[in-house]
């Protein structure tokens, strides 16, 4: 896999920690678990959407655009990276937020919402749910078009084959911190939501010769057809990439039972592993992807799939920027 070849922008400033979680280990008395920090990636709050950015608007660059438009629902933390890659690169960027959960939106809202407001947005349209999201970043650039300037259109999460070489590297930058920090991992855990992240890391362990399962943790599709779109993603991306190929369809994995009702809804065992990982680790994870992955992964653990003598890396991809907004699905008011 030659990454070298491929323009990019640098957003993150050296490899991310990996660090042990030995208060949690204990208190779920299961694997060792470590923690992968990718939401500590730099720009506007961090997230692994960053990574992907550092392709995206490299070749929006190389493009000759002076506007990135993308979409995501309502508190997008990849519309969050996106507006702030536009704003270090001194680009302008419009944004198509995706409603889906009806009535979701509110005007005055915090969390990203705020942050989209606070760096500048040059326009946001909020669209219902199921909104052809392709035809409607479309018609911003030919608006853009329109206005004689060029526009550069990055889909949902960063998520096509040049976005996710990010987490290629990544797989192959876990690879190097395993061997500078003498550790090796039974398992890996991230969540899979527009699966540039779960594809682009299978791509890189499977390029780099690591034979590490990676279990994505679904936040919105059923099991099966995740599991499609994963495994035709990591195929563009070693395709791309010229990595070894071809990787078998067996590694493919994805646990959909921590959805719940649905894409960004709250769950009682999302708001446990929030809960805990704050209390027991002082981190921050978010209610919609990464407090669900730690649900997935605390709830295999209680499962007894992962035991004692394993070790079990958990990739945080970020999303604390958005907590405030959803203050009432995770904390009780009357609390102390």
């Amino acid at each position: 896999m030659q990454l070298s070849r491929f323009p990019r922008r640098r957003y993150l400033r050296g490899p991310t920690p990996l660090e042990p979680m030995p208060r949690l280990s204990e208190l779920l008395g299961g694997p060792e678990l470590w923690i992968k920090r990718d939401d500590l990636t730099g720009l506007a709050g961090g997230g692994n959407k960053s990574r992907k950015l550092e392709f995206l608007v490299a070749d929006a660059i190389e493009q000759g655009a002076d506007t990135l438009i993308t979409c995501g629902a309502v508190q997008s933390n990849h519309c969050r990276l996106t507006l702030a890659a536009a704003a270090r690169e001194g680009l302008k960027c419009r944004l198509v937020l995706e409603e889906r959960v009806a009535d979701s939106f509110q005007a005055d809202a915090t969390g990203n919402h705020l942050l989209y407001r606070l760096m500048g947005v040059e326009s946001f349209r909020v669209v219902p749910g199921g909104t052809d999201l392709a035809g409607a970043m479309s018609d911003e650039a030919d608006a853009v078009a329109s206005e004689g300037r060029r526009a550069y259109v990055i889909p949902g999460g960063g998520s096509n084959a040049l976005g996710s070489l990010g987490y290629a590297n990544c797989g192959r930058e876990i690879i190097a911190q395993c061997y500078e920090q003498v550790v090796s991992f039974d398992h890996l855990i991230c969540a899979s939501g527009s699966g540039g992240t779960h594809a682009g890391l299978l791509a890189g362990l499977h390029s780099g010769g690591a034979d590490l399962p990676v279990v994505g943790i679904s936040v919105r599709q059923p099991k099966e057809r995740q599991e499609r779109h994963i495994v035709a993603l990591t195929d563009a991306v070693l395709e791309l990439a010229g990595g070894r190929r071809p990787m078998p369809e067996a590694k493919v994995e994805v646990d959909d039972r921590w959805v719940g009702g649905g894409y960004s809804l709250p769950t009682a065992t999302m708001r446990e592993a929030v809960q805990i990982l704050a209390q027991v680790e002082g981190i921050l994870l978010d209610p919609v992807y990464t407090g669900k992955a730690m649900a997935g992964l605390i709830g295999q653990i209680r499962e007894g799939r992962y035991t004692k003598g394993e070790r079990v890396l958990y990739l945080h991809t970020g999303g604390a920027p958005s907590l405030s907004a959803y203050a009432s699905d995770l904390v009780d008011p009357r609390s102390s």
